[in-house]
């Protein structure tokens, strides 16, 4: 499967596009749509690159969605959870309990579990819970 319309604008839009490099709160150096691989401080790319590294981090967001995931899913389903890995890294969806409940087939055990994964640097972030509501209802959708 490939994401959809509806996955990369919710990607899009949590993550905002920044041609300046950054510190994410989590302490990352990131650029474009939540880019991370080799920022460094001063980086600055243009909005063709920034969609360069968001097609090229979509597609092993999508991998890891295809590899990990052993039922069928639905568009929005595999659309939300692409959103899920792009943001917190393919270790962690493969070692999470959304993988494990879903991959039992407790489709709906497993859509409580966005929830969970609201916390950067210690604290719950604002952005981090509405994403994952967002995540939550396009998987439900």
């Amino acid at each position: 499967m490939k994401t959809g319309e509806k996955g990369l604008t919710l990607i899009k839009h949590f993550e905002g596009l920044r041609l300046r490099a950054y510190q994410c709160s989590a302490n990352v150096w990131t650029i474009g749509f939540g880019h991370t691989t080799g920022v460094r401080p001063g980086d600055v790319i243009t909005s063709e690159q920034a969609d360069e590294f968001l097609r090229q981090d979509v597609a092993e967001a999508e991998r890891a969605v295809s590899r990990f995931v052993r039922v069928p899913l639905t568009q929005f389903q595999f659309d939300a959870l692409v959103s899920f890995v792009f943001n917190l890294g393919v270790e962690n969806f493969r070692t999470s309990t959304l993988l494990k409940k879903l991959n039992v087939g407790h489709y709906d055990s497993a859509v409580q579990e966005f929830g969970r994964w609201i916390h950067a640097g210690g604290k719950i972030l604002p952005g981090l819970v509405r994403r994952r509501a967002a995540e939550r209802a396009l998987f439900l959708k």
